[in-house]
């Protein structure tokens, strides 16, 4: 198999320093594409010297971006996507093409606990994992991982879904599942980051983490999210009928709200349910 990494940058030059040298020495054969996303630094410069291809953007496009013009670059038959920031070993690509041959089209490099970049992130991960479990009957012990190999054509099939932000992991995870192509995990290391650490933005990253989950949801089965959310509307409206006839002797407004709300949102699981089945069926005919 010819095998292609993908490793998008933004301001790696001290992570590719360390990155590039073993990724040659492991993969001599591979071809190597570092995505420039708008980078100020010698990101670029350093990827051309040790003999990367480089695809540079004239500003930030976003980590997503990034990685889809990076699969469309890529020639080989498996495309290995990994940071630029040091963490991920490349002595460990092996891993993940090996199991690969086992016959599955996606393998994530899993992270452990040590692996998270802190608690916070480390609990909401897990969260992550608990929620795509339940939506794909599925274990997936790291959804959001950046280190995974995918059989080109098959990843294209998907590439007008992936955002241009984060999440692209997620994103392509559920379409794999979902378009039912074997995905695989294989525990892995990671080391700390060369640069600059990543921060918790509370706010902001609150916003995204609630938008994870509903992306999650509608990417594989919204029915999944709507219907335990119409089922809960509909048993509390029941609940307060019996409270306000027992106290009251009457049929309330609330009452009618909370169930007419409870209709009004198994509808729309409906609908997205239909959506989210012709969504993939495009994937499949593109």
């Amino acid at each position: 198999m010819r095998i292609t990494v993908v490793l998008p940058a933004k301001n790696e030059e001290a992570g590719l320093e360390r990155t590039l040298p073993k990724l040659k020495a492991g993969l001599p054969d591979a071809e190597v594409i570092v995505v420039d996303d708008g980078s100020t630094d010698r990101t670029a410069s350093i990827a051309t010297t040790h003999g990367a291809r480089v695809l540079s953007s004239p500003y930030s496009m976003g980590n997503g971006a990034a990685i889809k013009r990076g699969a469309r670059a890529a020639s080989g038959d498996v495309i290995v996507f990994m940071d630029a920031d040091g963490q991920h070993d490349p002595a460990l690509i092996h891993r993940l093409v090996d199991k690969l041959a086992e016959g599955y089209d996606m393998v994530v490099g899993a992270r452990d606990v040590s692996g998270q970049a802190n608690v916070g992130r480390g609990a909401a991960n897990a969260f992550y994992n608990r929620l795509a479990t339940w939506m794909t009957g599925h274990r997936i012990a790291d959804l959001t991982s950046g280190f995974r190999a995918v059989r080109a054509e098959k990843f294209r099939e998907f590439l007008h879904l992936l955002p241009n932000g984060f999440s692209y992991p997620t994103t392509s995870t559920m379409a794999f599942f979902r378009s039912a192509y074997p995905v695989a995990y294989v525990p892995i290391p990671v080391t700390k980051r060369v640069g600059t650490n990543s921060h918790i933005r509370p706010f902001r990253d609150g916003i995204r983490f609630l938008l994870i989950i509903f992306k999650i949801a509608t990417l594989y089965s919204p029915l999944k999210l709507f219907a335990p959310t119409a089922i809960g509307f509909s048993l509390v409206g029941l609940a307060y009928y019996a409270y306000t006839y027992l106290t009251m002797g009457r049929f309330t407004n609330m009452s009618v709200l909370l169930f007419s709300a409870s209709v009004i949102i198994f509808l729309i699981g409906l609908v997205s349910e239909q959506i989210t089945a012709l969504t993939y069926l495009r994937s499949r005919d593109e």
